[in-house]
């Protein structure tokens, strides 16, 4: 008799992210908004819901996500309007939030994304609408006991809600990356997980290959990085697929991420919009948005990262590799640009700030914003090193120096004593006590061609010097000294 073929399952994922956007103001009050300041001490009868407080709208945080709509190629609506969604937590000062349900800001936008799907083509993930709400306030659990600061109660957020086109924990994780990307170009966020400015839900199913009809999905909270997002999407869905295959039954639910544990648990049974009881905002009156608007906020988008890829690749001829690594951060572009300005060499100067300088960044942990070390004053040190007053070695050692004291090329190679000087007694000095130390071996096998010896020679001369020569001279003068 016959066995059944094991079914082979696809995931179907979809995720929503909440952007807090970088305003002076909350959403509907006059209350700074800050982070890391004393609990509740950012609040006000609106923004704690107070009988009486009326709400007004932060015409900055409603251009903001014009902003983030129009970068995400979303239509734009017509008017705003604000609702209600009515639920209960600890945090959730007023016993609701005003959102937006039926209208959305923004809508039926995409992303394309750097990798391609089955037939080639490049990945879109459609962005199903994007639209303003306020924040919650934050629980903080210690010694057993919850504790609830209210500073964060009504800061202005933009939830992003891409469409179910994702088919794999990793496309999710390049959706992510690629969406940080874009915004951060845009400045309407600091992006920050460790802060809460940027927060992700996951959601996913489990479906036969080749059915189209969707799985009962579960939403993953509490991701608190893209690498968490990955993990919990697969770990929920070998889960899904374990049940399955059990012969089990799945329920729809909002589950945790446990980070310690890698792995999910229960938090709630997952509501549908009706349990939320969506209704106007009573206190807060529709309004137009003028296309006069719209058009004056997409006159200010930057050249987003798509577009520069493109023209780094054509106009500079970079590599594909830097090209995509230097266009990941808007601010390390920038950089590379105004340095490329102050001298035409494309590649070498690439080849600086993918090495060197991101070297440098990381060991300190900074951006390129908090390097010591302008663009200008890395094109004085790459000068340096063509003129042959540094070799590669020496000119790292001056770049790092740089990055330490905020000082300029030549002043920091002087200060290091890593300049070099040409003597000549020297240089033949050093090169008459390498080859008779080693004229048994590396100087017998440069004589029997083998060209690697040759630099191993150099090698060995630039140590006697302190590094205080310039490699391609000292090559010449150690293969004629040697031949004669």
């Amino acid at each position: 008799m016959a066995t059944a073929s094991k079914v082979e399952y696809e995931p179907v994922i979809g995720l929503e992210v909440h952007v807090q956007l970088k305003t002076a103001t909350k959403m509907f009050c006059g209350c700074a908004v800050q982070f890391g300041v004393p609990a509740n001490s950012l609040t006000c009868p609106v923004c704690l819901g107070l009988p009486g407080a009326l709400p007004m709208v932060n015409r900055q945080a409603v251009e903001y996500g014009i902003r983030i709509g129009l970068a995400l190629n979303c239509q734009i609506a017509h008017r705003i309007k604000f609702d209600r969604k009515n639920y209960f937590y600890p945090d959730l000062p007023k016993g609701y939030q005003i959102s937006q349900y039926d209208e959305p800001l923004c809508f039926d936008g995409e992303l394309q994304l750097p990798i391609h799907d089955t037939s080639g083509q490049p990945k879109i993930c459609r962005i199903t609408r994007a639209h303003l709400e306020e924040d919650a306030g934050k629980s903080i659990h210690m010694d057993g006991s919850t504790l609830v600061d209210l500073n964060r109660a009504g800061t202005p957020l933009v939830e992003i809600v891409g469409g179910p086109d994702l088919r794999s924990p990793e496309e999710a994780y390049v959706y992510l990356n690629t969406l940080k990307r874009n915004l951060s170009y845009l400045g309407v966020s600091d992006l920050s997980m460790e802060k809460g400015s940027l927060r992700c839900d996951a959601n996913v199913s489990i479906r036969p290959k080749g059915q189209e009809k969707f799985g009962v999905r579960s939403e993953i909270k509490n991701l608190n990085s893209f690498r968490a997002v990955r993990a919990a999407l697969e770990h929920e869905i070998k889960r899904h697929t374990e049940v399955l295959e059990g012969g089990g039954s799945l329920s729809q639910q909002t589950l945790l991420w446990d980070e310690e544990k890698l792995e999910t648990r229960p938090m709630r049974s997952k509501e549908e919009a009706t349990d939320y009881r969506f209704f106007p905002e009573p206190d807060l009156a529709t309004f137009d948005v003028p296309r006069e608007w719209v058009e004056k906020v997409r006159a200010t988008l930057p050249e987003m990262p798509e577009k520069r890829l493109l023209r780094f690749l054509d106009d500079y001829k970079l590599s594909e590799q830097d090209a995509v690594y230097l266009v990941g951060d808007k601010a390390l572009a920038e950089f590379y640009e105004a340095a490329i300005k102050l001298m035409d060499e494309p590649k070498k100067v690439a080849a600086w700030v993918v090495g060197e300088v991101t070297r440098e960044l990381n060991d300190r942990n900074i951006g390129i914003e908090e390097l010591q070390v302008s663009p200008a004053e890395l094109i004085e040190l790459i000068k340096l090193l063509d003129a042959g007053k540094l070799n590669n070695i020496t000119a790292k050692e001056v770049f790092h120096g740089m990055a330490e004291e905020g000082a300029g090329a030549l002043e920091t190679a002087k200060k290091l004593n890593k300049l070099i000087e040409q003597d000549e007694g020297a240089m033949d000095a050093a090169i008459a006590e390498v080859i008779e130390e080693f004229k048994d071996k590396a100087v017998a096998d440069f004589k029997n061609g083998e060209q690697k010896a040759l630099g191993f020679l150099i090698g060995q001369c630039m140590r006697k010097l302190k590094g205080k020569a310039n490699p391609k001279e000292l090559g010449p003068k150690i293969a004629k000294a040697i031949n004669g």
